[in-house]
């Protein structure tokens, strides 16, 4: 088990006991008897001990005006690699939408970055597609800023402080609307 993580609970399922481990933000990993892990539907944000500096990366929004993470600096930002391709990106992607609406404004936002290759207008018809109303298209064709930001894949999630530090991260899909994730969120907002 890794250092600092500890088990919280007991559940039933049809496999039987799990044990869910947790760190400082929300639940991570189970592990089924035995040790063998599978994926919980908890997580929300791994946050590291301080902030890390982030390089600023460098996109373009969907009328192809360039855009950069320093441009959002005086707001907290939750950053999310995405691509219309990824089935898991494409189920978060309505939660994503919600927590915009619900929070989204001077003090935050939510920065949906698509790698698509196809840039703005397949990000267009996904949006449709799934009645995404509050996000705005952020768009990184040539995929730089999955590299940049060492993304393990997609969707990669990043919470940023208002000075463009990195504050926690999150690989793999999450409702990003849940109690949970608008609690931990709000509380980084304004600091």
């Amino acid at each position: 088990m890794t250092p600092g993580w500890r088990p919280v609970r007991l559940a039933w399922a049809l496999f039987g006991a799990v044990t869910l481990v947790a760190g400082g933000a929300g639940t991570y990993l189970a592990l089924k008897q035995g040790g063998e892990a599978i994926a919980a539907d908890t997580a929300v944000l791994r946050m590291h001990a301080s902030p890390r500096e982030l390089p600023d990366v460098r996109f373009v929004d969907g009328k192809g005006q360039p855009k950069a993470i320093s441009d959002f600096r005086g707001r907290t930002v939750l950053l999310n690699v995405w691509a219309t391709w990824c089935p898991p990106c494409r189920e978060e992607m309505p939660s994503l939408d919600r927590l915009q609406k619900s929070l989204g404004g001077p003090a935050f936002e939510v920065v949906a970055l698509s790698i698509d290759a196809g840039g703005a207008p397949v990000v267009e018809r996904f949006y449709k597609e799934m009645g995404i109303a509050s996000l705005a298209i952020y768009v990184d064709p040539g995929m730089r800023a999955a590299s940049l930001l060492a993304t393990p894949g997609v969707p990669t999630t990043l919470l940023i402080d208002r000075e463009g530090r990195e504050l926690g991260r999150h690989a793999g899909p999450a409702q990003w609307d849940s109690p949970e994730a608008l609690r931990l969120i709000s509380s980084y907002m304004g600091r």
